[in-house]
């Protein structure tokens, strides 16, 4: 392929442009294959008394363009346990409540995954 110098521009722009879509493709794909596993991991470690909040986890693409992708692990079906569950809480008649980590081990551990899984995904 031969370029004209007065193209020159246009094509490097065009190259750089073709390689960003690419990588933003890549990444995309990484991080909702790691929502979904994070949302896996945290339902296997969740704390469970009737079932129903261990089974609630899921994930959702919460805004998606172009370049950009923006994903939320939740809890559906009783959210308004988890900080209680995560971190502990009082009692009402004394006492506290030993809070089981489930959320932030799920989080840390595939932080360094979604990384290597990208890396891989780009060489």
């Amino acid at each position: 392929m031969s370029v004209n110098v007065d193209n020159l521009a246009a094509v490097i722009m065009d190259e750089l442009q073709a390689y960003s879509d690419e990588v933003s493709e890549v990444m995309k794909e990484s991080i909702k294959e790691v929502s979904k596993e994070c949302a896996s991991e945290i339902r296997a470690d969740a704390p469970k008394k009737s079932g129903k909040y261990k089974k609630g986890w899921k994930s959702r693409v919460k805004y998606e363009s172009k370049s950009d992708i923006r994903t939320e692990v939740y809890n559906s079906s009783k959210p308004q346990l988890t900080h209680l569950l995560e971190y502990g809480h009082a009692k009402k008649g004394g006492g506290r409540v030993e809070g089981k980590p489930h959320i932030r081990p799920a989080d840390e551990r595939l932080e360094g995954k979604l990384e290597r899984k990208i890396r891989v995904k780009l060489k």
